[in-house]
Formats: C-alpha cells, structure tokens, sequence
C-alpha cells in the first residue's frame, strides 16, 4: 500500500459499498446545527451561543478533551423526540455513506447524570430505529456503553435498570477515558451482562496500552475490541489476534483528531490489514472528527492508494463483524457479492481473509 493522493477505487465506488458500522457512539453525531436548534428547542442557554463559535470548539488536543465538549453538548438531549431527531439525522447520513447495517452505541450513564430518565434516551433512540430498515435501508443494533471512568457499580446499576424496562439492547460496551480503567475494572460488569445474554464489545488499546486489549478479551470475555490500534506493539498479542480473528473496530479520522496517531499517514491500519488482523473501519464520533464512515474511507483510500479489493474486504470484514442476524449477514454479503462483480474485484466477499497488501 504506497502513500498516494489518487485511490484506485472510485469515491462514488466507495459511497456504493455495502458496509456495516460497528463502532459509533448515537451522541457523537450531534451535528453543531443539530445542537443549537435542539437548545432552542428546549429553552437552553449555551456557553457557544452562535454556529461559529461553536464550530471553534472542536479543535482537540486529546480524547479528555473531546470527552469535555462531547458531555456539555449532551445538555440539548432532553424529550424522547431529542433523541429520536439524533438518531434519524445519523442513519440519513449513514444511509449516504453507503451503511447497510448500524450498531449504535449509546451512553446511558451520561444521560442518567443530568437527569434524564433512561427510558428517555432508550425509546427515544428505539422509535428511530424501530423505522431504520424501511425507512433509510439500514438495520440496526443498540448497544450500550459504560463509562469506564465512572464506578462499576454505577455501571450495574444502570444495566439493572435497563434489563428491568426490557431495553432493546443487544450488547454492552466500555467507553469514555481509557488510561487509568483498565478492563480488569469492570469484570463483574461483564459476568452480569453475559449472565442477561448479552453481546460484549470494549474499548481497549486507543490510548491506553496492549494489555488492556489482552485483559479485554481474558477478563470481560468481549468478542470484539473497539479501536484496538495499540495492539500492533505486542508481537504475541498480533498472533493471537490473527489466529482468533477478533474484530478490530477501527477510527482513522478519530484517532487523528485525538492525536492517538500524528497523521493519517502515520496511521497503522495498512500494517494490520497486511499482519492479518480482522479489521473494519467506522467513524465513531464523526460529527466531531470530521466524518462519517465514508469520508474515513475516502481519507484511507487517498491515503494508501487502496483498490477496490482492499474496499471490499474491509466491507466484508465489517458485515461478517456485525451481531446482525446470519440472514441478514447473509443478504448483505450477496449485495457485497454484486458490487464485487460490479468492479472487478478477486475477492471472495463471503471468506474473512487477510492478503499481503
């Protein structure tokens, strides 16, 4: 893969790829726009009154940074139809990056805190995407998050709650500050969510180091890291990864923006693609890094030169990845199959295999 600023693979080819997106956190699409007509909306009085004061604010020196503006944007989110308008702005825009299937995260602590009642944030976001399919094309999971920099009890206590209103979730996830909570923090967390049947995903290895993606998958059982860049410091952990082909839930844009990589240069998802690693890109918080998964794969493919094939793998690493249902898996594998066909690829869309890049 040589640096280049000409991909081989169209943009628009690109934007047509049947994707999945399985690492998004629902609040961190809340375009600045969205922000203000939802402050207006509920009567809230903002530290940056205007668009363009706003839009100043997203210059990031690392994640507690962005940590700091992402929570105070939270305070627009107050009705269910808050929620709802969220979360229909992302799949329209997701739907535009060519996402076929949307595994949203959310974060019910943070809502918890200011006040709002769970149910709240939970149907709010559940009427959206009860729609998804028929609405915008996209299928979708829920997912929620804890905040690895709040107490594991707070973390059960909530997951009670949740399992008690029978939310329509399919999965945890670990987010927020990483270095300092290390996995090992939330075992019992874990135990009980796998306990209610429950999917398991965490951050590990953005910023904080190699271990915390072993311990991830030793002590909390995840079948899927999110971020994971970190791991390519630890030779054995490579191997293991490889050989278990657990999912890599990767950020490129993300990751630049929070200076966990210096540039998207520097960026080595090249290198885990060509070690084997199963890896898929996704956008995270894109209404403040800059993008939604197709500008993150508009940036990689500039970036890297990447043909159609290494596309298509990500895609079908991304499809394969997903806690979607096999049939639907299935189907969306047949439409990668097509656009395969379409643009000349060698690539078997229905085998998750790395090749030497």
């Amino acid at each position: 893969m040589s640096h280049t600023s000409e991909p081989t693979v169209h943009p628009a080819a690109l934007l047509s790829l049947p994707k999945a997106e399985l690492h998004l956190h629902i609040e961190g699409t809340l375009e600045p726009e969205l922000i203000l007509e939802l402050a207006a909306r509920n009567g809230i009085t903002l530290p940056h009154p205007t668009l363009e004061v706003l839009r100043e604010q997203y210059e990031f020196s690392d994640l507690q940074s962005f940590l700091d503006l992402y929570y105070a944007n939270m305070a627009v989110l107050i009705t269910e139809a808050d929620f709802a308008d969220m979360t229909r702005a992302y799949l329209a825009r997701a739907r535009d990056s060519g996402v076929r299937h949307a595994e949203i995260m959310f974060d019910p602590q943070a809502h918890a805190a200011r006040g709002i009642e769970l149910s709240t944030a939970v149907n709010g976001i559940a009427a959206a995407l009860a729609s998804s399919e028929a609405e915008f094309g996209i299928s979708t999971v829920l997912i929620a998050a804890f905040l690895r920099d709040e107490t594991e009890e707070s973390a059960l206590e909530v997951l009670e709650a949740l399992l008690a209103m029978r939310a329509p979730i399919t999965g945890i996830g670990l987010d927020s500050a990483e270095v300092g909570h290390p996995p090992s923090k939330f075992i019992r967390l874990y135990k009980r969510a796998a306990e209610a049947g429950l999917r398991l995903t965490a951050h590990a290895g953005e910023e904080g180091p190699p271990s915390y993606v072993e311990d991830a998958l030793n002590l909390l059982g995840v079948e899927r890291i999110d971020h994971g860049i970190r791991a390519v410091e630890d030779r054995i952990l490579v191997k293991r990864l490889v050989r278990e082909q657990v999912p890599l839930t990767v950020c490129p844009l993300s990751n630049v923006r929070l200076r966990a990589v210096d540039t998207l240069a520097a960026h080595p998802l090249p290198q885990m693609i060509s070690a084997g690693l199963n890896v898929c890109i996704n956008s995270d918080d894109p209404a403040y890094f800059g993008g939604y998964v197709g500008a993150n794969f508009d940036a990689m493919a500039a970036e890297f030169a990447w043909d159609a094939a290494t596309a298509e793998l990500l895609a079908g690493n991304s499809i394969r990845s997903s806690f979607a249902p096999d049939a639907r898996k299935d189907a969306l594998l047949a439409e990668l199959a097509e656009w395969s066909t379409a643009h000349g690829t060698d690539l078997d869309p229905g085998q998750g295999a790395a090749r030497e890049s």
